[in-house]
């Protein structure tokens, strides 16, 4: 092979390019860059005319085929050699008899030092030597950037020359995975692995692999997950069970035969950083709170949540859902639900932050550089010497989620800017945000919008039952229903007579349906016990953040008679403008204070009317203390 003074880069193990110089090539036409990626495929030996054309026209060639492909060659060997006389041969692409062939140095192209490498761990693995063998193997699937031949024409990458080279990446990491789970150095090769079953789903024997490199890594339950998903799909795609192979390999991990790896997980140093000690990838960050044992329903909101999520998924970007809702409508229980069933999508793991917009009882709400410290040492950064900046720490939390899928959820956001810094970037990562306003900002900036209404009659009954006790619901169904009403099918205050009457299980529910009849108009029934959740703190919090003009029309909107109130009665009453009357109510249906059912219409939970008109009877008692005060008062 002849020596060049000018070095040259080809690339075919991912999106077919040459650079010069660090300077990419424009390789010309379609049919002209299938013809360079087979020469590059076959490297060193001559193609002959016949099986260029058989690549380059896949049936039923035009007769002018061999001329099309010497001017082809042509073209190529003036980019490949500026300069060159017209008709000359140059030194890269010199004929044969009826041939050619790309001449270039093995460490020019990524296909030859890919070879290389495995040849190197080939001979590793056969003189006992499975640590250097994981080495050269490793190195060698280094030179993999994506579908080999990327950017050619579909006819042309499916030819069986280009098949021949996905077959031998796969036969290596095979090897890799051998060698990596002899020496306890699984972690090394778990994303070589999950590429190489992209390109094989069916491959068993990769399956078998993967689910014990995962297992060598520590990741038992998503090594049980992935057997299983390949499980269904042999049974649906070819009607088969899984072999020998694969089924013993999920035996050992049952068993926990698999021995633990011993390498760290990937070091990773972001650009931009500054950190004193290397960034250490934890495997996968596992933080979401325990989901309801009672959780009850909402298979609708829940198949509406997963939706969106696949089509934030498919759209090829990251994504963001936002779930709203009145205080107490179980955001929080429904997406924590939610996210634990579609946890195995996310397999590096799933970030969880309290943000508690509205819950100054649990401490005031973190800072987005409190949350994002939080979450990069969660994701793997030594928590010592991050960054103080917020967009510093920005920088580090999306880059830490690059090439990983991670959901992350934001519970109780209060604003837009104190979600946008916690938004990952990184395709395949998702954001489930809870609030109890629209947040409008964030379904501008592309959130997709989620709201949550209290739940259906029979979800209600069926989350009460839950809690309470099928037998015991069931034998006062009257009651079970007058509860249900009465507490205007609002998740948390359902949970708070339920705990009384778990806490009371030799009264009758009848009793508890009389409790809740003669307060009627009051919150009193719904009072946290010990700690637990109060509806009227919850409604309060949510109240506490109105502008006063908006906290007023509130109370009038509320404590107008009647099933609901149309927005020129609100203004009436309020001494308003409609326009000024119009803006208000729909900040209030924003932060779910209001319903407005019909355009400029509006209604008004039945608990939000008690608090409203706690709240008025309070505001006079207020007022009337004032005027009895003595005048030396004031």
């Amino acid at each position: 092979m002849a020596e060049f003074d000018e070095v040259m880069r080809f690339e075919v193990l991912g999106p077919l390019r040459v650079r010069r110089a660090e300077r990419e090539l424009d390789l010309g036409f379609p049919q002209q860059r299938a013809l360079l990626g087979l020469l590059m495929v076959r490297a060193g030996r001559p193609v002959q005319v016949s099986e260029i054309v058989d690549v380059l026209w896949a049936s039923r060639p035009p007769t002018s085929a061999p001329n099309v492909v010497r001017r082809y060659v042509g073209a190529l060997r003036r980019l490949l050699e500026p300069g060159l006389p017209p008709r000359a041969p140059g030194r890269r692409l010199p004929r044969r008899t009826g041939a050619y062939l790309l001449d270039a140095e093995p460490d020019e192209i990524d296909l030859l030092r890919f070879r290389e490498n495995t040849l190197r761990g080939k001979r590793a693995v056969a003189t006992g030597r499975p640590e250097v063998a994981v080495r050269q193997f490793v190195g060698a699937l280094g030179e993999w950037r994506g579908p080999v031949a990327m950017g050619l024409p579909a006819s042309a990458r499916e030819h069986a020359l280009f098949r021949a080279v996905e077959h031998e990446l796969v036969l290596t990491t095979r090897m890799a995975a051998d060698a990596a789970l002899l020496c306890g150095t699984a972690g090394l090769v778990l994303p070589s692995l999950r590429r190489a079953i992209d390109l094989e789903p069916l491959d068993e024997s990769l399956h078998a692999r993967l689910v014990m490199v995962l297992a060598a890594c520590g990741l038992q339950a998503e090594a049980l997950t992935a057997y299983e998903e390949v499980r269904r799909r042999l049974a649906a795609e070819l009607r088969v069970a899984p072999g020998a192979e694969l089924s013993a390999a999920h035996t050992r991990v049952l068993r926990q035969e698999v021995r633990a790896s011993a390498s760290a997980p990937p070091v990773h140093r972001p650009v931009g950083t500054a950190l004193s000690e290397p960034v250490r990838l934890l495997a996968r960050p596992a933080q979401l709170p325990p989901g309801l044992t009672v959780f009850a329903g909402r298979s609708e909101e829940l198949g509406e949540l997963t939706a969106l999520a696949g089509a934030a998924a498919s759209s090829g970007a990251p994504g963001t859902i936002l779930v709203s809702g009145m205080a107490g409508v179980g955001k929080t229980a429904s997406v924590v639900h939610w996210a634990h069933e579609v946890a195995h999508r996310f397999p590096d793991g799933q970030l969880y932050v309290e943000l508690r917009g509205h819950d100054a009882a649990a401490g005031p709400a973190p800072e987005p550089v409190e949350a994002l410290r939080g979450l990069v040492v969660a994701l793997g950064a030594p928590p010592r010497h991050l960054p103080d900046d917020l967009a510093a720490l920005t920088d580090l939390y999306r880059e830490l989620l690059a090439d990983r899928r991670v959901l992350v959820v934001l519970d109780d956001a209060a604003r837009a800017e104190h979600v946008r810094p916690l938004l990952p970037t990184a395709p395949g990562c998702l954001a489930v945000v809870t609030s109890r306003d629209r947040l409008p900002a964030l379904i501008a900036s592309g959130a997709r919008p989620l709201r949550l209404e209290p739940p259906s009659a029979a979800d209600a009954r069926a989350a009460l039952a839950l809690r309470v006790g099928h037998r015991r619901s069931a034998a006062e169904p009257e009651a079970t229903e007058e509860i249900i009403e009465r507490c205007g099918r609002l998740p948390l205050a359902l949970a708070i007579v339920a705990a009384r009457a778990v806490s009371r299980p030799d009264f009758p529910l009848a009793a508890l349906a009389a409790e809740l009849r003669a307060a009627h108009g009051s919150l009193d029934a719904f009072a946290g016990v010990g700690g637990t959740a109060d509806a009227r703190a919850a409604f309060a919090a949510s109240h506490r953040s109105l502008p006063p003009a908006d906290a007023r029309l509130f109370r009038l909107v509320a404590l107008h008679p009647g099933p609901g109130i149309a927005a020129d009665t609100a203004a009436g009453l309020a001494g308003l403008s409609p326009r000024e009357t119009r803006t208000i109510l729909d900040r209030l249906a924003d932060a779910h204070l209001v319903c407005e059912d019909t355009p400029g219409h509006y209604t008004v939970h039945t608990l939000l009317h008690a608090f409203a008109a706690e709240l008025a009877e309070a505001a006079e008692a207020a007022a009337t203390e004032s005027l009895s005060l003595p005048r030396h008062f004031f």
